[in-house]
């Protein structure tokens, strides 16, 4: 969410939306085309001579892309930014299609109070003097799909009230009906980056578009945040809102307020303090699926809130994904494997978990290396102190042309995991920018329940995770 918003009225936002299969489809489709000839042109005249001519292709092409998302103001454009990623820095063509695509969190003008009003009135049915004792006209927040106010209870409680704009449930619906709008509009993402790893394209369509009817569903949300809220109950040091039920709808959700810095602030904090939010984000973002099965896949620090006691609130679960158990215990078991360094118990489960086929080519060794990679942060000397090459790693090594790149593109994404390596990448950056040093080993060992944990921050994890009952990554479950 964006703050300091500029008022739009409700008409304006989604008036205008463009309606039918085929018109919403269209314009992708040619855009897609198009896209592939200039590439190839782009190519040649490279070789000929020109040696700007990929890189005017890619930002022009980037700049056009993030206008058609923008303008779509349907499922496109929250396609676009949840398949971005949180100030990945990456070089070359990807970098440029990362920036367009990040434009799409900010570019979210709000919807003036007057419509807030009707929508909180209707959703509730009653007026919004005779359900707050205060309500603040102005947005402290605003997204593609709704917007934030802070306001307070009769009986005093501080809350914080998200108010869905009116027409973007139906808008992004009927794109959803479009079964062929996201496969396209996947398919034309890779074919800017023809290098990347294999997905099927329905199969992610599929699980994005799940994502996003989940998001646009209020009351999915509010069960969202109840179910967090309460795994993560009485917790040292990671604070998740309540549910305010008798002020929550299908499209207004009001949950207890939770104070803190904000992200611009707490970049800027001494260090220790930094190192401590940071080990907050790292026990909520991986520890929800080692104690549940429950994930949020929306790593954003514009949702976080710094307190100076080293807590970190959470304020946003639209994006929520309940993992399958086979498919949780898929996760942990490969990753564990690759910082154990068991490359062949690795490559038996990446067989069985759908990542390669039982007659790949791809031997053992490229395979762990793929994956030693992405754990590069546990599998070094400790504490890792984190920088911009280990958000940028992984996303690099899918496009260059060493032995990452091969087996990354011999590898497939089955569609469960899609959302997994967008929080790998959001959080890793968070944590960057930070420039947090952390135990990460002793931190996936804590919430796997391997060994005794060696720091503060994993011996009170630890015992709050037991003293609640709660399963360990390792953890047999039914």
């Amino acid at each position: 969410m964006t703050d300091n918003p500029r008022p739009l009225t409700g008409t304006d936002r989604f008036g205008s939306v463009r309606a039918g299969r085929v018109r919403r489809t269209v314009p992708v489709v040619g855009f897609a085309a198009r896209a592939a000839g200039g590439r190839v042109v782009a190519g040649l005249r490279n070789r000929a001579g020109d040696p700007e001519a990929l890189d005017r292709f890619h930002h022009q092409t980037a700049e056009r892309y993030a206008e058609m998302l923008g303008h779509s103001k349907g499922v496109l454009m929250k396609a676009g930014q949840l398949l971005s990623t949180y100030d990945v820095e990456v070089g070359g063509p990807l970098a440029t299609y990362q920036a367009a695509l990040q434009r799409l969190q900010s570019d979210a003008p709000p919807m003036d109070f007057a419509t807030t009003r009707d929508v909180v009135e209707a959703d509730l049915g009653t007026q919004i003097k005779d359900a707050f004792d205060e309500f603040s006209p102005d947005p402290i927040a605003a997204a593609s799909i709704g917007q934030v106010h802070r306001a307070t209870l009769i009986d005093g409680t501080h809350v914080a009230v998200k108010v869905q704009y009116p027409g973007v449930a139906r808008a992004i619906r009927d794109d959803l009906a479009n079964t062929e709008l996201l496969a396209t509009f996947l398919k034309l993402g890779m074919s800017l980056t023809p290098r990347a790893m294999r997905t099927d394209q329905r199969s992610a369509a599929a699980e994005v578009a799940e994502r996003i009817a989940e998001e646009l569903d209020y009351r999915h949300e509010a069960r969202s945040i109840r179910r967090f809220a309460e795994l993560y109950r009485d917790h040292p040091f990671v604070r998740v809102p309540d549910v305010v039920d008798s002020h929550s709808g299908d499209r207004v959700i009001t949950m207890t307020f939770l104070d803190g810095l904000g992200w611009a602030q707490a970049r800027t904090a001494d260090q220790e303090l930094r190192n401590r939010w940071a080990e907050a984000i790292c026990y909520f973002g991986f520890g929800a699926y080692r104690h549940s099965n429950l994930f949020n896949a929306d790593p954003h620090p514009g949702n976080y809130r710094f307190r100076e006691d080293g807590t970190v609130g959470f304020v946003d679960f639209g994006c929520v994904k309940q993992f399958p158990e086979w498919v949780r215990r898929g996760i942990v078991t490969m990753f564990r494997a690759t910082c154990d360094g068991d490359r062949h118990e690795l490559y038996r489960l990446m067989i069985e978990h759908g990542f390669l086929t039982a007659d790949t080519d791809l031997d053992v060794d490229h395979a762990y290396q793929w994956w030693a990679m992405m754990a590069s942060s546990v599998n070094t000397e400790q504490p890792h102190t984190f920088v911009p090459a280990d958000s940028t790693g992984l996303v690099q090594s899918m496009f260059d042309d060493g032995p990452i790149g091969l087996a990354a593109r011999k590898m497939h994404i089955p569609s469960d995991y899609v959302m997994l390596t967008r929080i790998n990448l959001g959080i890793n950056a968070i944590l960057s920018e930070l420039g947090a040093t952390l135990d990460t080993r002793d931190q996936l060992d804590c919430v796997d329940g391997v060994g005794e944990p060696k720091t503060a921050a994993s011996r009170a994890h630890a015992a709050w995770a037991r003293k609640r009952g709660l399963p360990f990554g390792l953890t047999e479950r039914s």
